[in-house]
């Protein structure tokens, strides 16, 4: 009897530690998928793939962390809960990661402006000239101006974007990347507020301080005039592709103060031309810059004033 009561605990025993070794793998098991689901969100965040990194995040906090905290059975609570609060630190990485990815696309942008603006003003010539083909071959078309419903009606089989042609290519995905990041944490309005800064910070690098109007400084005010158009460009692109970022307001703003340095640059420097060649020449620019930013719906009539005080 002693002997049978012997094995019977024997059994119990064996079975017990069949259970703690069963109980210890599924736990180890369990800690295994845990810190693999960490290493994802990781690997992926290295990858640059930050919104998949932060999707990652939050399957592991849903499908693993919670559960096992709101378990008072579970093994792995220390685990879960040193994982749970190490989290806002990952998605702070990923924030911070996509920010240094959006100011280094901004930085090329700011480089980017000058040559944008040239291209734009070159479509610009292009069109002139179409226009000017039809006006000979249409005299009636002579009421319409560049940019009139009619003459971009006439214009819409020539398709052209100032943003992905031949010669340039501006990709917004850093943009919608960083925008996607913060909407999904939460932080959308203070992007707004931190880019809108970013671009008001640009624009004031991208203004000089003085501009020569002299046949030496030929070019100086076509430089200055394309930076400002390929600046506004981008913003007016910006608006139309995200226009939950960039309001109406933020952008005109921007334009305006553009235009106001760029009139009060030209008028100081007009004072040393003295040359009607010269003067014909700045005429010439700034009409080519009218009408090519009045096409990208920006107000000009300030422009057009200044314009008609250099004909006085």
């Amino acid at each position: 009897t002693e002997k049978l009561a012997d094995q019977k605990r024997g059994l119990v025993n064996t079975r017990a530690v069949r259970q703690n070794i069963a109980d210890a793998s599924n736990a180890l098991q369990d800690s295994l998928r845990i810190l693999y689901a960490v290493n994802n969100a990781h690997e992926l965040i290295r990858k640059k793939k930050y919104y998949a990194a932060l999707k990652s995040l939050e399957d592991l906090q849903n499908e693993h962390l919670v559960p096992i905290i709101q378990n008072k059975y579970a093994t792995q609570h220390k685990l879960a809960d040193v994982i749970q609060k190490s989290i806002p630190q990952s998605q702070k990485s990923i924030s911070e990661a996509v920010m240094t990815d959006l100011n280094t696309w901004l930085f090329r942008i700011r480089e980017t402006s000058q040559f944008l603006g040239e291209v734009a003003f070159y479509h610009t010539e292009l069109r002139r000239a179409r226009q000017r083909e039809r006006i000979e071959s249409d005299s009636y078309l002579n009421r319409f101006k560049l940019n009139s419903s009619t003459e971009l009606a006439y214009d819409e089989s020539e398709e052209f974007d100032e943003l992905d042609n031949e010669e340039l290519q501006v990709d917004f995905t850093p943009l919608f990347e960083c925008l996607h990041i913060h909407d999904a944490l939460g932080q959308r309005d203070r992007f707004r507020a931190e880019y809108s800064a970013t671009r008001r910070q640009q624009k004031d690098l991208l203004l000089p301080g003085t501009v020569g109007l002299t046949a030496e400084d030929e070019n100086s005010l076509s430089s200055l005039l394309e930076g400002v158009a390929g600046f506004a460009i981008v913003e007016k692109a910006t608006m139309r592709r995200t226009p939950n970022l960039r309001s109406i307001a933020d952008v005109d703003e921007l334009w305006d103060s553009m235009c106001h340095t760029a009139i009060g640059l030209t008028s100081t420097a007009l004072d040393e031309v003295s040359n009607a060649e010269v003067l014909l020449k700045i005429k010439g620019v700034m009409a080519l810059f009218i009408q090519t930013m009045e096409g990208w719906g920006y107000s000009v009539t300030a422009l057009d004033a200044f314009l008609l005080t250099l004909f006085d």
